[in-house]
């Protein structure tokens, strides 16, 4: 038999039975912290090697599906999809098309969430939203490159994205926006202090109004910043590598 064969063989094997597994915990409906099986178990009951159940529960378990207990064998987990993506963003980052994909992405899900946030805000937190574009008013006044002025920007729009009421949106959004905040390849902001309160200020007036076309509008072009800063950090590195 070809060799290569041979080798892919553990791979394929591997990668069935972490379908098996996952298929197995989610038609039984097997709930959070529920025992499940041991390895041995499982390398009894699907007919696998140690090596290879070891390292699907390995790849579930990196997945957050499964969690390994001394002396008790394997506990079915919740996964956490914002755990992962956090986890896994800085390896998405290995050239500057990935950069720019990132920056689509929160485009996409900064722009696509304002309505909801607009039409679930609560009084409360279009107070908190006010009192924090006051003091980011101050800050960027003072220094609109300041560390000051980039945690209450994060804080504006995270806010912001936590009027929509999902926990997945808004945690995605503070994810990408963290992440845009300290990158490297981010690049400062070249808008005047005056027009980067001017921005705030209208977009927390145009949720205060219940105004969803405004306030789509002052999103676009907030974030249109973090894509324009994408697309000139893709183009520098091409001119360079030809």
């Amino acid at each position: 038999m070809d060799t290569a064969v041979l080798d892919a063989r553990p791979a394929t094997q591997v990668r069935e039975l972490a379908r098996k597994i996952r298929h197995r915990i989610q038609t039984e409906r097997l709930p959070d912290g529920s025992f499940f099986m041991t390895e041995a178990q499982l390398a009894a009951e699907y007919g696998t090697s140690r090596t290879v159940t070891r390292e699907a529960v390995s790849r579930l378990q990196a997945l957050g599906l499964l969690e390994g207990r001394k002396r008790k064998g394997l506990i079915v987990r919740c996964p956490d999809p914002l755990r992962l993506f956090q986890n896994s963003l800085p390896s998405l980052m290995t050239s500057p098309g990935d950069w720019r994909d990132l920056a689509q992405l929160r485009y996409a899900i900064e722009v696509g969430a304002i309505e909801l946030a607009v039409r679930a805000a609560t009084h409360e937190q279009i107070d908190r939203l006010g009192q924090i574009e006051q003091e980011l008013e101050q800050a960027v006044l003072q220094n609109q490159a300041s560390a000051r002025t980039i945690e209450l920007d994060v804080k504006f729009h995270s806010l912001i994205l936590e009027m929509t009421g999902s926990r997945l949106i808004a945690g995605m959004q503070q994810i990408l926006v963290q992440f845009f905040q300290t990158t490297p390849r981010a690049k400062p902001c070249s808008s005047s202090a005056e027009r980067i309160c001017w921005e705030h200020r209208e977009l927390l007036e145009a949720i205060r109004g219940r105004d969803v076309e405004r306030a789509r509008a002052m999103i676009r072009v907030q974030i249109r910043q973090t894509l324009d800063a994408a697309a000139d950090t893709v183009e520098t590195v091409s001119t360079t590598d030809s």
